[in-house]
């Protein structure tokens, strides 16, 4: 059994580029793949950061979690909906149950950590803290230790939706240079059992330059001043990478994971334009230009559905006895989500083509449904198409981003590699998913997982 564990989360890292013949030249994850396991790692529904690592780290679904974004909404009225903070995670991390088994923790950037709740060892919350000047940390002293020998925590990337690009790529190598600092920092001046670390850096890489990168874009340039940024960045995070590996010795158990990975975006789908256009969705009065649909004075008595925007559309149905000025009779609620599908994915593109769009429902996709959950969810041409969740277009699609420039969406799968120092061997793991790294994690540290995390360990004699 191994004394310690040490996990690298690299938010939206992509298996084309750490396996298979387009894989980049990356030695020391390449080396740790030959000494263990690896494979594509099956996200959540819905494949983004939140709730991504919080299923991960938990084993239970976004269902049971009540969490199916960033944003989710509060309750049936038609308050405007709330950010999914590390308030909104009441399920027991990995870390929690370490530490009540009396393992010392260190958790560094992880989402959904702030605001900081309290476990046997060290945290340094994540990017939904709100500021420099929260209280990021716990125990709080450390935060003034960590300035005073590191300099100024980088919680996030400044503008990652920008068009000055250069700029960007910038920020994006200090706030990668700086998570790492503060990890080797922590692994060599706290004593741990476990460590974990995530770093947003290759998540933002990602949005900002894949129709830089990839010559199947339909933006792709060649010969571009960034075109090579992709192999070059995730370069510099191998090398990273090595040396928390060689930090953590030879008694150590290493985990590099991401949450979910990405792909080209080829445009937006104005969901809630659609909906104007489908006499589903009536506004008091047409915006004067483009206008978020929160900012919106939507006609209730008039509406069947509206939705939220992002790399996928949450939509929600104005029920009756449900919401409080509700249109579709609860005898016809099954009827109406049925024909939704059928509309949706019926949805043909700019050319003429079926889109390909996906539309689920909560009830197919989780072992429980919490909270005020969507309807449906909406994949736009298999996540090929972002979701836009603005009005005031002229079509239905888009090729600008409502929220700034973006070029990427994210995808199923992200990556797991693990070198349990057993002597495995460079094998190619298939069918893995989020719900089973919570299980290994504890299997690894020889800590029972509780009798409500489904999900197996991920190769037993591994631990």
């Amino acid at each position: 059994m191994n004394r310690r564990l040490l996990v690298i989360g690299l938010d939206c890292a992509t298996p084309q580029f750490l396996f298979g013949p387009d894989a980049f030249d990356l030695p020391n994850l390449r080396a740790l793949m030959r000494r263990g396991v690896w494979g594509r790692l099956e996200s959540c529904h819905p494949p983004i950061t939140v709730p991504a690592w919080a299923a991960m780290l938990s084993g239970k679904d976004p269902g049971t979690l009540g969490l199916y974004g960033f944003r989710n909404r509060r309750d049936h009225s038609y308050s405007p909906m709330v950010t999914a903070d590390g308030a909104a995670v009441r399920e027991p991390r990995v870390w929690d149950i370490l530490s009540r088994h009396g393992k010392k923790c260190v958790v560094l950037g992880v989402p959904q950590t702030y605001p900081v709740r309290p476990l046997n060892g060290w945290l340094v919350a994540g990017f939904l803290t709100p500021s420099e000047e929260a209280p990021y940390t716990y125990p709080r002293p450390l935060k003034e230790e960590l300035n005073r020998e590191l300099g100024p925590y980088i919680i996030d990337v400044k503008d990652f939706r920008t068009d000055d690009r250069a700029a960007l790529l910038e920020r994006l190598y200090a706030l990668m240079e700086n998570r790492f600092a503060y990890a080797r920092y922590l692994m060599t001046s706290k004593s741990w059992d476990f460590f974990m670390m995530v770093d947003m850096a290759i998540d933002r890489l990602h949005h900002a330059f894949w129709r830089f990168c990839d010559p199947s874009h339909p933006a792709f340039e060649a010969g571009n001043p960034f075109e090579r940024v992709f192999r070059d960045f995730y370069q510099a995070v191998d090398a990273r990478v090595g040396e928390l590996i060689e930090l953590a010795g030879s008694d150590t158990a290493v985990m590099v994971v991401s949450d979910h990975g990405a792909k080209g975006m080829a445009g937006g789908v104005c969901v809630n334009q659609w909906l104007i256009r489908e006499g589903l969705l009536t506004l008091e009065r047409a915006p004067e230009g483009r206008a978020r649909i929160e900012d919106c004075a939507i006609d209730w008595a008039r509406t069947k559905a509206w939705s939220s925007g992002g790399y996928y559309a949450r939509v929600f149905f104005n029920v009756e006895g449900r919401e409080p000025m509700g249109q579709i009779a609860a005898a016809d609620y099954d009827a109406f989500r049925d024909g939704m599908i059928a509309r949706i994915e019926s949805m043909r593109g700019p050319d003429g083509r079926l889109l390909g769009n996906r539309a689920l429902k909560p009830q197919d996709l989780y072992a429980r449904v919490e909270g005020v959950a969507p309807d449906l969810l909406v994949y736009w041409g298999d996540l090929r198409w972002r979701s836009v969740g603005s009005v005031g277009y002229d079509d239905i699609f888009t090729f600008e981003n409502d929220i700034g420039p973006d070029d990427a969406n994210h995808d199923y799968h992200g990556v797991f590699v693990l070198d349990g120092r057993s002597g495995a061997g460079d094998r190619e793991l298939q069918g893995l998913t989020l719900a089973s790294i919570a299980p290994t994690m504890l299997r690894l540290m020889d800590v029972p997982a509780p009798a409500d995390m489904p999900g197996p360990p991920i190769v037993e004699e591994l631990a």
